[in-house]
């Protein structure tokens, strides 16, 4: 009956491009050193895609991944979803060249713009779909190639980025399966918009030579407000999830959270004296990778036999626009 399904991850993938840019990497780029990114972010390399990758490469690769997991077929997915701020064109959507060129036919795509939070928002609207009963399989892909927007001479903001794709295949559950996804909690809080900013190529500042020459082509960030806000916003999303479920923190076998920066994950991981042996932590080897984050992340914490089906998992993440959310699954 429509209204009484319940969604599960069904398959997941991920990709990293080959190319790494290492903190020693950067030290010959801008004034900054291994150290001094490591202690303050844990970052010590990011992915980039190469000249010949766009977006939509990256999407397909990690989205094979999942369906090879999933053991379904593209002509299985009812709905491809893709998280992303950094898209193969303004227009047409990543998602229309993702559905083409894994061979899907006549299904909806589209992209959403949520920033770091765009997986979380791209799982929840699969997970809406499915409770209604319009579709069965949906696939949501985070994917960014964000070393394209990146100003290697501002310190403030090339040591964090990196480029990769993550994907998960959500379906429909069986009657009586417990691995579902239990609820969703997203928010986003406009007036902070422009904390965090790409400022040119949309209609208030179209791309044009004088924009390149004021540098407005790259992303640009306020780091201190940005991190009292990640850090502020997580948490409350985090206890939502917890209080709505009725669920304690030592219930939760996982935390994953966005992957933006070390200081941030303890932090909100100190709020709920959440112990850090039981948070995913992988950014060292990705960088802060946008919407791709947590799929990226949650992909490498199973493939290294840390999250287990059947176990409880809390994701959470913040981004631009602010946007900000959780969700709170059992795997």
């Amino acid at each position: 009956m429509a209204g009484m399904y319940r969604s599960r991850v069904s398959g997941i993938g991920s990709y990293l491009p080959e190319k790494i840019l290492s903190n020693k990497d950067l030290e010959k780029m801008v004034e900054t050193n291994d150290q001094w990114i490591v202690e303050r972010t844990g970052i010590e390399r990011r992915h980039i895609a190469s000249e010949d990758q766009a977006t939509s490469d990256l999407s397909v690769i990690a989205a094979k991944r999942a369906l090879e997991d999933a053991n379904l077929k593209i002509e299985d997915i009812d709905m491809i979803l893709v998280g992303t701020v950094t898209g193969d064109h303004q227009m047409p959507s990543t998602a229309a060249y993702v559905q083409a060129k894994l061979g899907a036919k006549n299904i909806m795509a589209v992209d959403l713009n949520a920033a770091c939070s765009g997986f979380l928002y791209g799982v929840s609207i699969a997970d809406q779909f499915i409770r209604t009963g319009m579709y069965k399989n949906v696939l949501v892909i985070g994917a960014e190639v964000l070393s394209r927007y990146m100003n290697y001479k501002d310190r403030e903001t090339c040591i964090l980025f990196g480029d990769g794709a993550g994907a998960w295949v959500v379906s429909r559950a069986a009657e009586g399966d417990k691995n579902v996804i239990e609820s969703s909690h997203l928010h986003a809080d406009g007036t902070l918009a422009e904390l965090l900013i790409l400022p040119a190529g949309g209609s208030r500042i179209p791309q044009s030579h004088e924009a390149i020459d004021k540098g407005l082509n790259f992303m640009t960030m306020k780091g201190r407000e940005i991190f009292k806000n990640a850090v502020r916003t997580m948490a409350l999303c985090c206890q939502e999830a917890l209080e709505h479920n009725k669920v304690s923190p030592e219930q939760v076998d996982w935390i994953v959270p966005h992957q933006a920066n070390k200081r941030i994950i303890e932090a909100v991981a100190d709020q709920f004296k959440f112990p850090m042996e039981r948070v995913i932590v992988y950014l060292q080897e990705t960088g802060n990778t946008s919407a791709a984050s947590i799929p990226l992340a949650f992909d490498w914490a199973v493939k290294n036999g840390k999250i287990k089906r059947g176990q409880t998992i809390l994701l959470t993440a913040f981004g631009a626009g602010l946007t900000s959310g959780s969700i709170l699954l059992r795997y």
